[in-house]
């Protein structure tokens, strides 16, 4: 029962941060939406809400981390990869009916200064998602320099594209940008056997 009770605070929690950010987020809303008693907050995470929020965006942060890593090493043409991550990206508002987006994004635009390890988390998140990329497509052959600038267009255009998607509660708009965005990642690739390649806007 106890895990239960741990187990819901935390689902809510992240729930809650990806719709209202960390301001937005109170410990009432937490519990209430839990269905926790009160003093199971401090007896589960003895750092309050700080402790609680922490926790939960490092879980989110290593899931994404994980998904991203996977497409990326599931596809040997690094464009063929970044479009299906658009598509994921597309399939994962409609699932949710455009109500979620990235799951850390509103805690950054929160501006968590006061609490230097969720800042520090959030930073880190964008540097090791820009990086996973990079890497990607330096290991297909595009220079550093192309690389890292690629790399920040792809997850700059998707996290506005996240919003605007919930802002228009529509997927076209990822989908069109992944597209254009997978076209120019494969301009950017050395010359190969087969340049005759073609991508799959079907989700």
């Amino acid at each position: 029962m106890a895990n239960d009770t741990r187990t819901r605070m935390l689902e809510a929690t992240a729930l809650l941060l990806r719709q209202r950010g960390y301001h937005g987020t109170s410990l009432n809303d937490i519990l209430s939406a839990s269905s926790a008693p009160r003093g199971s907050l401090y007896f589960h995470f003895p750092g309050g809400k700080d402790q609680l929020v922490i926790e939960v965006t490092r879980h989110s942060v290593a899931d994404v981390t994980q998904r991203l890593d996977a497409a990326l090493a599931a596809e040997k043409d690094p464009a063929v990869a970044v479009h299906h991550i658009y598509q994921s990206v597309a399939r994962m508002l409609e699932d949710n009916q455009f109500t979620l987006g990235c799951p850390i994004a509103p805690v950054v635009l929160d501006s968590p200064a006061d609490v230097p390890e969720l800042a520090e988390l959030c930073r880190s998140a964008f540097e090791q998602w820009i990086g996973l990329l990079r890497a990607a497509f330096v290991r297909a052959g595009v220079p550093e320099r192309r690389a890292h600038a690629l790399a920040l267009l792809v997850e700059s255009s998707l996290e506005g594209l996240m919003v605007i998607a919930r802002a228009t509660h529509d997927r076209a708009p990822v989908l069109a940008v992944a597209d254009e965005v997978a076209a120019l990642i494969e301009g950017a690739l050395p010359a190969k056997i087969s340049p005759s390649r073609r991508i799959d806007a079907a989700v």
